[in-house]
């Protein structure tokens, strides 16, 4: 009996070293399929650039046609006006180590509460565009668009500084939608551009050995997108034409979890 009992005391530590050590090789950083949640601050530039013309239009008593207005340009050529705020989302990607180089493919979504907001001592009048008799007009002192979701698929790329550290860069695009508030109009805006990161993973041995954390800087170009915000033509049947050029740069912090190798399948 005392026999029996060793031999089963035997092949349960046998076999819970086996697993251990198994469980102890784990994944490399961002190697299989993994999955993770990250955190961090947005930030931005935006360049708007802003168009009016000049029409010949009937004067307003009937006496004729004359100029009303003059054709002007205002332009953010340098610098620009400042987005900053929290962001938050998750990593899904799959990839390949291949001795010390690494590849990859990853998809991310994040929300945020990156906001601009500029306000006017001074109300302006805006045209909602509807009519040509201004009485669809309102007065506005504050305008605000705020970054609502943005969303992108990256290739990646680099190498396994040693076995439980990934340095990798990744490229690819990302777009965003925003939100833009007019005194008592909203409307949404979408606007995407290529985007470029670079991140720093480490395993976090002592949690789990297929856990890894994080560091990543994300920097993104939204081009040049049209963006009239309502903004029609006047009594006279002027015209308004606006664009955004901006950019943005994202620091996060996340997590990392590789749970599936599809070799394994093979």
């Amino acid at each position: 009996m005392r026999k029996v009992k060793l031999i089963i005391a035997a092949a349960a530590m046998v076999s819970l070293v086996s697993s251990s050590v198994a469980f102890a090789e784990g994944f490399a950083p961002g190697e299989g399929l993994y999955i993770g949640v990250f955190g961090g601050s947005g930030m931005g530039v935006v360049q708007p650039k802003i168009e009016t013309n000049a029409v010949n239009a009937a004067n307003p008593g009937g006496g004729g046609g004359g100029t009303h207005g003059t054709a002007s340009v205002f332009e953010a050529k340098e610098g620009g006006l400042g987005l900053e705020g929290l962001e938050y989302g998750g990593w899904l990607g799959y990839g390949y180590r291949m001795g010390d180089f690494y590849a990859g493919l990853e998809g991310e979504f994040a929300g945020s509460d990156v906001e601009i907001k500029l306000t006017s001592s001074v109300a302006i009048l805006v045209d909602d565009g509807i009519d040509n008799d201004c009485t669809g007009c309102t007065l506005i002192s504050e305008v605000s668009a705020k970054k609502d979701w943005t969303s992108g698929l990256f290739g990646r790329v680099g190498g396994y500084i040693n076995p439980t550290t990934l340095f990798s860069i990744k490229a690819g695009v990302m777009v965003s939608k925003f939100d833009v508030v007019y005194g008592t109009l909203t409307e949404e805006y979408y606007g995407g551009g290529p985007a470029f990161g670079a991140s720093l993973d480490s395993t976090l041995a002592a949690i789990d050995p297929n856990l890894s954390i994080r560091v990543e800087g994300v920097y993104t170009d939204f081009l040049t997108v049209d963006a009239n915000v309502g903004i029609g033509g006047d009594a006279y049947g002027g015209t308004t034409q606006s664009e955004v050029t901006g950019s943005a740069l994202s620091a996060r912090l996340g997590l990392s979890y590789s749970f599936f190798d599809v070799n394994s399948l093979f």
